[in-house]
């Protein structure tokens, strides 16, 4: 390997005056990081964003629960306050596409609990259940493809295909078009980079004016023809006391952020460094393999404490506030770094630890809480522990393959991306 690892050798501040959440090695593993601005800025502004970043768990839980002070509203959904990037993309989306609306995470009650109406059905625990069955057989199926070779890349045949098929059945997208799905998430991903030059803006808007014209496609022919997906719930049905369904602008920002990228990614992120954890923690794949019913419901839990596959998201203040002695003006936008928040150890003893029996592991913030908590949560819960259970099920030992790896993740300022993890196995 010619890169350093820095899951290995992860970058530690010195300083506060050092630290800024843009630098791609800090990105690489920000556990250091967090950990001295919990300590010593627990409300730091970054020089370089001026976004105020939060990372106690209190604060983050407050900001989370406080709608008085603190929006979902994004400056993105303003075109008065675009950045040079955001111009571009918002005219190649004028010309060539449409220009997305506000997402459902990019919302404030009452329209947020209104839109969020539409999808409550899709995620009851009923519906879940239903579908259940079917994310139980393609994780032994995904398995079973790979099995003889006693190698792959865990990331490629198996964290990826697991939660996008299963989704893409939800939304109704056909089987043979789900990896140029993945291709169009990958570039809306990336598209998101602070400090992405012209260049690649041009180019992640186009692949998502490719999807949306895909998915234009599919609206229209359900509103002739209604099925029974998801996505067919979301195109007809009424937003209740909207008085209007969801327009085509407001349906394309839910297919790429809060469908694919919400429903998919961030699972597919969690199950891969769920099996970074175990390579590097024996004795708990161990005690997994030794007792899975006991165990691995909170095995779960502590792969999105640990990883949280979304470090962080913005809000807005609403008003003046104060935090930690902190004076926030009204308008400024605070980055709630869920990422720290899940490894502070004023909630979490030995944050840092894989615990099997950690009672309070199902309190992390992996999930967000309050009224934006994930919806995808219970689907997610499910499709990861299928995900480990068929692993722990079929494997009989593995190992992570240093000379095939690299082990960087894809710089990212919000979501958490393995981008491959090649192991080697032994079946059962």
């Amino acid at each position: 390997m010619t890169e350093i690892n820095r899951m290995e050798n992860p970058i530690v501040p010195t300083s506060i005056e050092d630290v800024t959440l843009i630098d791609p090695e800090i990105q690489e593993c920000p556990f250091p990081t967090y950990d001295l601005l919990r300590e010593e800025a627990p409300v730091f502004k970054d020089p370089v964003t001026g976004m105020f970043v939060v990372t106690r768990y209190d604060d983050l839980r407050r900001i989370a629960l406080d709608y008085e002070n603190f929006s979902n509203h994004r400056y993105s959904n303003d075109p008065e306050m675009h950045t040079p990037s955001q111009q571009i993309a918002h005219k190649l989306f004028l010309a060539k596409g449409w220009v997305p609306g506000k997402s459902l995470a990019a919302r404030d009650d009452p329209d947020h609990k209104q839109m969020r109406s539409l999808f409550d059905d899709a995620f009851r625990p009923k519906r879940i259940a239903e579908i259940e069955g079917d994310v139980q057989k393609l994780a032994y199926d995904l398995i079973d493809d790979f099995i003889d070779d006693q190698e792959c890349d865990y990331v490629q045949q198996y964290a990826i295909p697991l939660p996008l098929f299963i989704i893409c059945r939800q939304m109704g997208a056909r089987n043979k078009d789900v990896w140029q799905i993945k291709k169009w998430t990958d570039a809306w991903i990336k598209g998101g980079t602070i400090g992405l030059d012209e260049a690649g803006v041009i180019w992640a808007t186009e692949m998502e004016i490719q999807a949306q014209h895909y998915f234009q496609a599919i609206f229209e022919k359900l509103r002739e023809q209604p099925d029974n997906t998801l996505l067919s719930d979301l195109v007809n049905n009424e937003v209740p006391g909207w008085g209007r369904t969801l327009s085509d602008s407001e349906l394309h920002a839910e297919m790429m952020q809060d469908t694919f990228v919400g429903g998919s990614e961030t699972t597919t992120n969690a199950m891969s460094a769920g099996i970074m954890l175990l390579d590097k923690n024996p004795a708990v794949w161990q005690k997994l393999k030794e007792d899975p019913d006991k165990y691995l419901n909170t095995f779960v839990e502590e792969v999105v404490r640990l990883e949280s596959p979304v470090q962080g998201l913005t809000r807005l203040a609403k008003n003046d506030v104060e935090i930690d002695g902190i004076s926030i003006p009204k308008g400024s936008v605070i980055d709630i770094r869920y990422g720290a928040g899940n490894r502070d150890p004023r909630h979490f003893n030995c944050p840092h630890d894989v615990e099997l029996e950690r009672k309070n592991a199902a309190s992390h913030l992996g999930f967000s809480t309050g009224t934006h908590y994930c919806l995808g949560a219970p689907l997610a819960r499910r499709e990861l522990y299928w995900g480990f259970r068929a692993f722990i099920d079929r494997i009989d030992s593995f190992r992570v393959v240093p000379e095939k790896n690299n082990l960087r993740h894809l710089p990212n300022y919000s979501l958490r991306i393995l981008k491959e993890l090649h192991i080697e196995f032994t079946p059962m």
